[in-house]
């Protein structure tokens, strides 16, 4: 593979690369590990502060995840704490993140708000989104994603204030490309996330949703009808609501993650999926709450084991069709000539042992448009040479 430019010129073998070698090029040597485009991860949380590791000891001690929301947990506790904290907290918060992304072989998330929920919560938060650094970040308004304490049993009136004050302020500021919302009852009904999602249509964002997490409420068929880019989570989506979204072009994005740290053994049914022509995405749903993780080796290997795909077909997922679901398949995803150079080298032979070797750290090098971002501990001249050489590289 040949990188000028932050981009891919050729690839070929590597008789046919050494062919268009100049004398002043840098040559990044592998080692012979396994060199593959960066993923993509479709669907994160990684602007808040705080954590939930109490509520995750509680879980071990049988407590559910609707209990604890119940008595004020969840996800209201870490808009709490992120209301309190300023951009800079926030700031280092998130780039600490990005280094366990990296770590996990990802150059570009899809990064959500919605530990804010009120105006100048939401619009501090995609500012953080949009200053995030050396990693790619396609920025979605997840004003929807629970109704606040202020607003407790005033779900209308807090929909009015998404709809007719947020909404419209992330489109003035341009902090956000796509609008997402948690259908769910008790949350946001169908009624009013099919609002909310109407609202942000008309003014110009692309349609996400969290759909059929915690039961099937036929919010599958909503983003169907809606025509939305995917549907997010879909544990218990039933097979007319797979067909509808075969038939509407909306992709899948699977979250086993959430399945996982949540103690459910109830995953998307990824082959049905499969079988009836969708191009399903993996995503690692990184939050603090039902998703602690920002590894994608892992998400794969739960696709694996619990959802039955293949290896190929899970990657395939986790680039490639991710990259689709962001409308940036032209760009990222995979390593053809054109593209930008996001590539990992990790520590393997055979792409199948990402996800068979799970929990292994395999990653070795992480590159953003020829940039060497992130280099595994105890490669320090690695990282000396090639930043070197990226860089040089990336001016010619």
């Amino acid at each position: 593979m040949r990188i000028e430019n932050g981009r891919i010129s050729q690839v070929g073998t590597r008789a046919q690369i050494d062919a268009l070698t100049e004398s002043d090029d840098l040559i990044i040597d592998a080692g012979g590990g396994l060199v593959m485009p960066g993923f993509v991860d479709a669907h994160t949380h990684p602007v808040f502060a705080g954590n939930r590791a109490a509520e995750f000891e509680q879980r071990t001690q049988g407590v559910t995840y609707g209990e604890i929301a119940a008595s004020g947990g969840g996800i209201r506790s870490t808009v709490r704490a992120t209301r309190v904290a300023d951009e800079e907290e926030l700031t280092v918060a998130s780039q600490r993140y990005v280094a366990w992304f990296h770590a996990g072989g990802t150059t570009t998330i899809e990064a959500k708000s919605g530990y804010g929920l009120t105006l100048d919560d939401e619009l501090k938060l995609l500012r953080v989104i949009g200053r995030m650094q050396d990693v790619r970040t396609v920025p979605t308004f997840l004003g929807a994603h629970e109704i606040p304490d202020e607003y407790r049993g005033r779900a209308s009136a807090y929909t009015a204030l998404v709809m007719e004050e947020m909404l419209p302020a992330v489109a003035r500021e341009r902090l956000a490309e796509f609008c997402d919302v948690f259908a769910e009852p008790g949350v946001f009904s169908i009624e009013d996330s099919r609002r909310i999602l109407s609202a942000a249509r008309s003014l110009g964002f692309g349609l996400r949703m969290h759909a059929d997490q915690l039961s099937d409420s036929g919010a599958a068929a909503l983003a169907a009808e809606l025509n939305a880019a995917t549907a997010d989570h879909l544990e218990h989506t039933s097979s007319q609501g797979i067909r509808a979204l075969d038939a509407a072009n909306v992709q899948p994005v699977l979250l086993p993650g959430s399945v996982y740290a949540l103690g459910s053994s109830r995953y998307p049914k990824a082959r049905e999926m499969i079988e009836a022509g969708l191009a399903i995405v993996l995503a690692t749903d990184f939050n603090p709450g039902s998703s602690p993780t920002a590894s994608m080796p892992m998400i794969l290997s739960l696709a694996c084991t619990q959802m039955q795909m293949t290896p190929a077909e899970a990657i395939t997922a986790a680039t490639i069709n991710a990259a689709h679901s962001l409308g940036r398949a032209a760009e990222i995803g995979s390593l053809e000539p054109g593209k930008s150079a996001d590539f990992v080298i990790y520590d393997a032979r055979d792409y199948r042992e990402i996800p068979y070797f799970f929990g292994a750290p395999l990653t070795q090098a992480v590159y953003l448009e020829g940039r060497l971002v992130w280099v595994a501990q105890g490669l320090a001249g690695l990282d000396d040479k090639s930043r070197r050489g990226a860089d040089r590289t990336a001016r010619r």
